[in-house]
C-alpha cells in the first residue's frame, strides 16, 4: 500500500485556538509539510485546487514546483485538477512544464470541481459542468500523447492539427478520476481504464463502496483486464496516539469546534458525536493498531492500494501532528504495506518510450 499526505489549503481560523495565519505564513505551512512528508517516507504529497473561500489552492502547480523544487523523491499529487473549468491546453502547457520541473514525479487527480462559486467565476453551469469535464480531459488527455492535436470541441475553440509545448517528461503521465458521489466520474475513469480516487471523506463507508463496484463493473464492461483496477481512498482525519485514549482527548476538541461550524454555517451534520465519527467515518483515530484494523476494515470493501492523509496540523499543535505521523509510519504503515498489496504499477515516472498498457492507451466505447 502507498500513503499520500494531501492538502486542500484551507485557509480559516484554526478550530481550537480561533488564531488565523496569515496566507503567507498559510503557505509556508504547506511548504513545511510537504518537507515532512517526505521526511517520513510518504509516497506522494497532493494539492488540492479550489477557487473560493476557504480555500487558497487556486494554483496548485505553482504551489508543486515549489514543492518540487524542495524535495527529491516524493511523487506530486493533484487533488483535484479541476478540469471542468479550465483550458485543457492552458492546463496542459501547465502540467507538462510541471512534469519536466519535477523530473517525472508528477500525477494527476481530475475532477469536474465542487461550489457554486467557482462555478460562477468561471461562468459554468451545473447543467454542462459534467460535459466540459469529459470534453477537457479528452483534449488534455490527446495534447499528453499525440505531437499533433485536432479536435472539435463545444466549451473552447477547435483544434486543427495543433502543436502544443513543451512535450511532456512523462508519456502518458497517470491520470486518476477522483469521485465522491457521482457515477458519471467512475465512469470516466472506467471507460479510459484509469484508476479511481475516491473522496471517501464526508459519509459513512456505504456510498463509496457503491461506487467502487460501479467502476469494477463499468471497468469489466469496457473489456479492461480486473488485474489492471488501481483505487486510492481518502480520509476524514488523522490523530495516531500510543492509546486510544489519548487520540480521542487530543481529537475532542478539534470535532466539536468543527461540529459548531457546521451548525453555524448551516452545513450538514452526518455525525453528531466523536465518538460516531470514529467508528462510522474514515478518521483515523486511535492507537497504531486501531488505525491499522479500521484501514483493512475499509480496504475488504473497496480493494484500494493507496490511502490519503491530512498534511494540515487542523487544529492539532505542530508537535501533536508530527508525532501523529510519525507514529503511523513506524508502526502502522510498515504492517500495512506489508498486508496489503500496492498498486498493479511502477510508482516512478513513466518514461518516454516505455510501452503503454492497452487499457491505457485506447478506450474501447
Amino acid at each position: 500500500m502507498k500513503f499520500l499526505a494531501i492538502t486542500l489549503v484551507v485557509h480559516r481560523p484554526d478550530p481550537v485556538t480561533g488564531v488565523r495565519k496569515s496566507t503567507h505564513e498559510r503557505f509556508r505551512e504547506v511548504l513545511d509539510n510537504a518537507l515532512l512528508a517526505e521526511e517520513l517516507g510518504f509516497d506522494g504529497f497532493g494539492v488540492g485546487e479550489r477557487h473560493e473561500r476557504p480555500f487558497i489552492s487556486s494554483s496548485p502547480t505553482v504551489v508543486l514546483s515549489h514543492v518540487a523544487a524542495l524535495t527529491k523523491r516524493i511523487r506530486l499529487f493533484t487533488a483535484v485538477t479541476t478540469l471542468s473549468l479550465l483550458d485543457p491546453v492552458r492546463a496542459y502547457e501547465d502540467y507538462a512544464t510541471l512534469d519536466h520541473l519535477s523530473a517525472g514525479r508528477l500525477d494527476l487527480i481530475i475532477g469536474k470541481g465542487n461550489g457554486a462559486a467557482q462555478r460562477d467565476l468561471f461562468d459554468v453551469t451545473p447543467e454542462d459542468q459534467w460535459d466540459r469535464n469529459a470534453e477537457s480531459y479528452e483534449v488534455f488527455r490527446k495534447l499528453w500523447r499525440q505531437d499533433r492535436v485536432t479536435a472539435d470541441t463545444r466549451f473552447r475553440p477547435p483544434l486543427t492539427d495543433a502543436e502544443v509545448w513543451p512535450q511532456p517528461y512523462q508519456r502518458p503521465v497517470r491520470v486518476w478520476h477522483g469521485s465522491a458521489t457521482s457515477k458519471e466520474s467512475v465512469d470516466l475513469a472506467a471507460r479510459y481504464g484509469d484508476p479511481l480516487f475516491s473522496a471517501n471523506v464526508t459519509n459513512p463507508i456505504e456510498p463509496y463502496a457503491e461506487l467502487i463496484r460501479y467502476y469494477r463493473e463499468r471497468w469489466e464492461h469496457y473489456g479492461h483486464d480486473p488485474a489492471r483496477i488501481a483505487v486510492g481512498a481518502g480520509t476524514a482525519g488523522i490523530h495516531v496516539a500510543p492509546t486510544s485514549q489519548q487520540a480521542l482527548a487530543a481529537y475532542r476538541p478539534i470535532f466539536e469546534a468543527n461540529l459548531a461550524f457546521y451548525r453555524q454555517a448551516g452545513l450538514p451534520v452526518v455525525f453528531e458525536t466523536l465518538e460516531d465519527f470514529v467508528d462510522r467515518s474514515s478518521a483515523l483515530i486511535g492507537s497504531p493498531q486501531q488505525v491499522i484494523e479500521k484501514v483493512h476494515r475499509y480496504h475488504e470493501q473497496f480493494g484500494h492500494t493507496v490511502l490519503h492523509l491530512h498534511a494540515d496540523a487542523s487544529g492539532l499543535t505542530e508537535s501533536q501532528h508530527r508525532a501523529s505521523l510519525e507514529l503511523f509510519q513506524s508502526e502502522a504503515a510498515p504492517v500495512l504495506r506489508r498486508e496489503i498489496p500496492d498498486p498493479p504499477f511502477a510508482w516512478g515516472p513513466v518514461l518516454p518510450g516505455a510501452p503503454i498498457p492497452q487499457e491505457q492507451e485506447t478506450a474501447r466505447v
